[in-house]
């Protein structure tokens, strides 16, 4: 089974809301997928060492920082030497996710600062084509370098939605032709 992981940090919840959709649309391919956070005490397991590296797939998710990711997740990049070293995550597919409290808080920049380590790292990026309707249609949040959500909203709007779903389609579906 191609095992995707899904990975993220939440403050308010808005960012765990988008990951599971993430998930859904990697189970709608007929992957499976590893929903996990990088704290303790959050609703989804913390992810394991082991977890990380045997992932065919990643999905990143952060809420936006003045235009960056949390802390914590860059804290829990920064510990990730031994993989880099190793080339664990090497040539595996991966797409990134935020979510901010303004329409303009810094949803691209965060995306692309999230990108950086996983370009360390040798994983290739997925974005989200223009084909996607909602790009085109939305009036919260979503951006070609891949799903964010606009927090203002307490709800997910029903774009960003498609978004997700259509993100983690794609990351399934790349993950398994990528795994035969």
């Amino acid at each position: 089974m191609t095992a995707v992981l899904v990975l993220y940090y939440s403050k308010t919840g808005a960012t765990r809301q988008m990951a599971r959709l993430i998930a859904r649309g990697v189970e709608e391919t007929g992957a499976e997928s590893w929903l996990r956070t990088i704290i303790d005490g959050e609703d989804d397991p913390k992810v394991t060492e082991q977890e990380l590296t045997q992932a065919c797939a990643l999905a990143l998710g952060s809420p936006t920082r003045f235009g960056g990711m949390a802390a914590p997740m860059k804290a829990f990049w920064d510990e990730t030497a031994p993989q880099w070293l190793a080339g664990s995550l090497v040539d595996k597919p991966a797409c990134v996710f935020t979510s901010a409290a303004s329409l303009h808080g810094g949803h691209e920049s965060t995306l692309l600062a999230m990108m950086v380590p996983l370009l360390h790292h040798g994983m290739m990026l997925l974005g989200l084509p223009y084909t996607e309707p909602a790009l085109h249609s939305t009036q919260t949040g979503g951006t070609p370098y891949g799903p964010s959500h606009w927090a203002e909203h307490q709800t997910i709007s029903s774009d960003e939605k498609a978004l997700c779903l259509a993100m983690g389609r794609r990351l399934g579906h790349i993950a398994q032709a990528l795994a035969k």
